[in-house]
């Protein structure tokens, strides 16, 4: 398969963005949320450490102390079935308390150590309710270097919507994670209507 090449130069076999949105309520206020994805150190909580499954999770984080602003750059590692990840992002829009927004550059050694470069945009929209907030979670993957073994379905249209399918209920969990985390640390109940499947 022919990779195409982004402007860059850089390979891409991805025939489209992969994207992938989840939402979840939090009885917790916005700045609340904000400030447990601003500083970047605590992703490691509620990405890593809540996570139950240990082939998908945040393994460790390198960011600066405080509050992330547009420019700070991160580094971390993570699992997922696959393989393992080595990942360095760049936060590209902080502003508190509504959206939080960062580029990924992840380097997957697949589980045959073939090394794959994904590139994704992770970005938190954070919106007011009656009671607490929205975390609006949404992922593109705008490039993947190539596609070796189970990677090739993402150019396949019906399968890649199940894998993105899978790839939404992963998501889900951690947005779950950050939401309840943020209550635990704003000292208020779980939100009404939490989905915990």
């Amino acid at each position: 398969m022919a990779a195409q090449h982004t402007e860059a130069g850089r390979a891409n076999a991805l025939k489209g963005e992969l994207r992938v949105h989840v939402e979840e309520p939090s009885a917790a206020p916005p700045a609340a949320v904000y400030e447990l994805l601003a500083n970047v150190r605590n992703h490691l909580e509620w990405a890593g450490d809540r996570q139950p499954k240990d082939n998908y999770r945040l393994l460790s984080i390198e960011a600066p102390e405080g509050r992330a602003i547009v420019g700070t750059e991160f580094s971390s590692t993570g699992a997922d079935p696959m393989g393992r990840f080595a990942d360095s992002s760049v936060v590209t829009e902080a502003t508190a308390p509504s959206l939080f927004e960062f580029v990924t550059e992840a380097n997957q050694t697949l589980k045959k150590g073939t090394v794959v470069v994904w590139t994704s945009v992770h970005r938190y929209e954070i919106t007011p309710q009656e009671r607490g907030s929205r975390i609006a979670y949404t992922i593109r993957t705008v490039r993947i270097s190539r596609l070796p073994g189970m990677l090739a379905v993402f150019n396949v249209p019906g399968l890649r919507s199940l894998l993105l399918k899978f790839a939404g209920s992963n998501a889900r969990r951690g947005v779950r994670n950050l939401a309840r985390l943020a209550e635990e640390r704003a000292g208020v109940s779980p939100a009404a209507g939490r989905r915990d499947g």
